[in-house]
């Protein structure tokens, strides 16, 4: 009887930590479940040079949501952005790509404009700034072409 006991004892105690791993590989993880919270909006770039789905979106350093998914429309990269719900983004609103320090990963910097219009959800921000090639601007530089 007494070892049954412990025997049950441990048993919730394995299924709670598995719970309890499980809770936070999925919020450390930043994975949402059922399209996630927030609203999408789409960028069409020129080009993404290194931008994954998952990058951040931030607005003066702050993140206000992720990159869902980028593909091709038009020979140009849409990028499909999921923005938490209490952001609003004016229609004139900037998008760039910049990169976190000199080769760090790269996300997306909105720079918010001055319109009284409000980009609805499912709308797209139409004021892209094309990133930085570094590749190029190198071989510019080695070549004396700058």
């Amino acid at each position: 009887m007494e070892r049954s006991r412990v025997n049950i004892a441990v048993g919730i105690f394995v299924i709670l930590g598995m719970v309890a791993l499980g809770y936070l590989s999925v919020k450390l993880g930043q994975v949402s479940f059922l399209g996630g919270r927030g609203y999408p909006v789409t960028v069409d770039f020129p080009s993404v040079g290194g931008l994954k789905a998952g990058s951040s979106v931030e607005i003066a350093g702050v993140e206000i949501g992720r990159v869902e998914s980028i593909g091709l429309a038009d020979y140009q990269a849409r990028v499909t952005l999921r923005v938490q719900s209490g952001i609003k983004l004016q229609e004139d609103a900037i998008a760039s790509i910049k990169t976190k320090g000199l080769i760090g990963e790269k996300y997306i910097r909105i720079s918010p404009g001055g319109s009284e219009k409000i980009i609805p959800p499912n709308g797209k921000i139409r004021e892209v700034e094309a990133p930085v090639d570094f590749e190029e601007l190198l071989s510019k530089y080695i070549f004396g072409k700058v």
